[in-house]
Formats: structure tokens, sequence, C-alpha cells
């Protein structure tokens, strides 16, 4: 083990979101402010009270797959091995590290929930029997990690992070950690989630925490007093962290630095925030100790911005107390009123947005926000993308549990 900190750098990422099926398509709607919202096409949502969802369109399993590898994975699974693939490739990572040196954290909120519905279904319909041999290896939540690591020769840990919401940046921050105190040179890391089904919408509907909006631009509305919660997203991002001296000997693209990482719980309730903020505030202020946070600095943060009534105000309680007088300084837009809310995968789309608005000094909008909340009294980028040079981002992620987790990143 290393004795030393060590700096971690992003040298690749992929996704898969319902903006895009790669990095480029999903940033440049990012950009241009384009909805991923759109009715249901997954089941029958009819007799929902929740119809829209922001689905991935014209996803083909078979660019990355073999036939019987699609038979044997649920969806989640799916995104997750797209995404790394992607930022595998992108990074030229392999070959360049020892297996033993290379790790995998890979986040997902749920797991494999197709799977669950359709083996119950036939359990139910068709008896016993009739259930799969790769129900169970199908569903768990650590397989996402544990297939990325078997296709991509990862032999240091393979392991899942599973904090509801914030999975993806728990997974994210963890594996910094890792590599920062020297259990790794390399780890592929991010969130996946596919959850997009008749059970799992059922089970948000009635606790009351979709949007029953039915037009897509009245329904993922972060920090506007029309909110009436979360609209459903899925998909995958992923990257491929690297630690700074490793990736500049062998010259690779570096997108940024994950400068800082705050991790904490509210240990307060198990759907609700704290209603001081006191979780999701710490965890900005470690993320931005970590980082060198300076007084004069523009700052952008990716909020957590999910659209509900009780997460929007909270999290902009959480950005005064960790920003103090300079809060209403920082940049702040949700790009979930544009991906909906992607659950285990949702830090890790995010972190992407933040890496690449750092990269080009544009800042993606909130879109469809036009009677902002007075309790959400911040910059929030309403509409359009804007130009701003900041010198560090911040991601947001706040989790059923009381997870919270704040990523810092950087320009290198």
């Amino acid at each position: 083990m290393m004795s030393e900190i060590r700096r971690v750098v992003v040298t690749g990422m992929g996704a898969v979101t319902p903006l895009g099926l790669n990095v480029k398509d999903t940033w440049e709607s990012l950009k241009a402010g384009k909805n991923g919202i759109a009715p249901i096409t997954r089941f029958d949502a009819a007799n929902y009270k929740a119809r829209l969802a922001a689905e991935v369109k014209n996803f083909d399993p078979a660019e990355y797959l073999e036939h019987n590898e699609i038979l044997r994975t649920d969806l989640y699974t799916q995104y997750a091995v797209a995404a790394a693939q992607q930022a595998v490739e992108e990074s030229g990572i392999e070959g360049t590290v020892k297996p033993e040196r290379f790790g995998v954290l890979f986040g997902t909120g749920i797991g494999g929930i197709n799977t669950l519905e359709r083996e119950h279904s036939k359990l139910l319909d068709r008896g016993p029997r009739r259930v799969s041999s790769l129900f169970v290896p199908m569903m768990i939540a650590n397989m996402a990690a544990g297939l990325i690591a078997i296709r991509h020769d990862c032999r240091g840990y393979a392991l899942p992070a599973v904090t509801a919401c914030a999975s993806g940046s728990n997974a994210i921050g963890e594996a910094v950690r890792s590599i920062r105190h020297g259990y790794a040179d390399a780890v592929i890391s991010g969130g996946t989630e596919a959850a997009v089904n008749s059970l799992a919408v059922a089970g948000f509907v009635n606790m009351q925490a979709l949007s029953t909006a039915e037009h897509p631009d009245e329904a993922s509305l972060p920090f506007d007093r029309r909110r009436n919660g979360f609209v459903i997203g899925e998909g995958a991002a992923a990257f491929v962290l690297e630690e700074y001296e490793h990736a500049r000997a062998r010259k690779a693209k570096i997108y940024g630095e994950i400068c800082g990482y705050g991790s904490t719980c509210d240990a307060y309730h198990i759907t609700a925030p704290h209603p001081e903020a006191r979780g999701g505030a710490q965890a900005m202020v470690d993320a931005m100790r970590e980082a060198g946070y300076t007084e004069g600095e523009l700052v952008y943060i990716n909020a957590h911005g999910t659209g509900t009534p009780t997460n929007d105000p909270v999290e902009t309680l959480a950005i005064k107390k960790a920003l103090g007088d300079r809060a209403s300084l920082a940049l702040v837009s949700s790009t979930k009123s544009m991906t909906g809310h992607m659950l285990g995968a949702a830090g890790a789309v995010e972190a992407m947005a933040c890496l690449l608005a750092l990269k080009e000094g544009v800042i993606p909008p909130t879109i469809n926000l036009k009677e902002q909340d007075e309790a959400c009294d911040l910059n929030c980028v309403p509409g359009e993308a804007v130009r701003a040079e900041v010198t560090l981002a911040l991601s947001n992620s706040l989790g059923f549990g009381g997870h919270n987790a704040c990523l810092a990143f950087r320009k290198v």
C-alpha cells in the first residue's frame, strides 16, 4: 500500500442515456436543452397515475454482447457493460495496467428488477419449475460490476455501490479513494439502472414520488413551484479512473480530475431528507475541503434536483450552508429536467456533465423552469445553457436511506 495521497483523473467515459447512446450525443442534447421524457412504452401505463418516463431509445445490446450473453443478463447489466466498453475503449487503458491493480466499482440502486418482475410472473402463472436457473445471477445488484470485471480482466476488487439514488456517485467516490490510497492504479466506475417496468413504477407511484403530469415539458420541474414529483429514468454512465502519473506516463487523454468527495448519512428518515439539510451540506463541505475550494472561485453545482416538493428546498438550504454568502454566485442546474431521475445511474451521468461543463465552459440548463420557487432562490440556469469558465464543479446525489454524496471536479 502506498503512503502518499495520489491524484485521480478521468481518462475515458461512456454513456447510455435517454438523450443518447454515447457521451457525445448525450452531452450535445444536454447543452441544447433537449427533453428525454416521453410516454412510457415498456408496458401499458394507461391505468397508472404516472405515465411518463425517460426511457433509453434504440439501444441494441447486440452491439456489446453475444446472443447468449444477452439472454443471461438483465437490462441494467447490459447498459453498464455498454457504457463501460465505451469508456475503456476511449481510454486505451487495457494492456497498460496490471490486472491485479485494475478494479471495478459500479453502482445501481435496484439491480435486476426487470428479471425479478418477469420471473415472479412465471412463478405465479406457470409454477416454480419455470423460473429461470439464471434468475439469481441476473437479478443481483453486483452482477454489472462482476461482468465488467470479467470482460476487461479486472482482477482487483469488483464491487457494487448500492445507496439508492446516490449509488453512482458513491461508486465513483469510493473508487477515487481506493486509487488515492494505493489499492488500485485504475478503476472502471459509474452507475446503471433499468427500472422502467410496471412493478417499479407502481411502487414509486403509490409512495407519491412520481410526477403525475401528462405533458413531458410539465413533468420534471426541479426548483419550480409547479413540481409534484420526479420522472423515472434509466441508463448508465461509466468512467475509467486512473492515477494521474500513470495516465500522464502513457500520454492518455484526461477529461479532468476528481479532487474531492464527501459521503454522509442524514441518520434521520428512510425517504425524507433532514429538514436542516445537515447531511447534504456536510457532504458538500467535505468535498469542497478536499478540493481546496477558495472563496474567489466560480462554482458550478449539478444539483440532485429531483423536482419533488421536499428535495429541492432542502438541497437549496444545503448549498447555502456549504457556500455561505457566495451561494447566490454559484451556477446551479438540474439535468434531471432532461434525463429524468436515472436512480442509481443519476450521479454518474451528472458527473459526466460536470466534467464536460468544466472542459467546454458550458453550463447545461434546467429546462422548463418558468416559475421558480422562492424557497429555491439560487441561479438555477433556467431554460438555456450559459457560457461560464467555472473553476470547480460539484455534483450532489441524495438517496433514500439518508445517503448523501458530493463529488468535486477540476480541470487538469
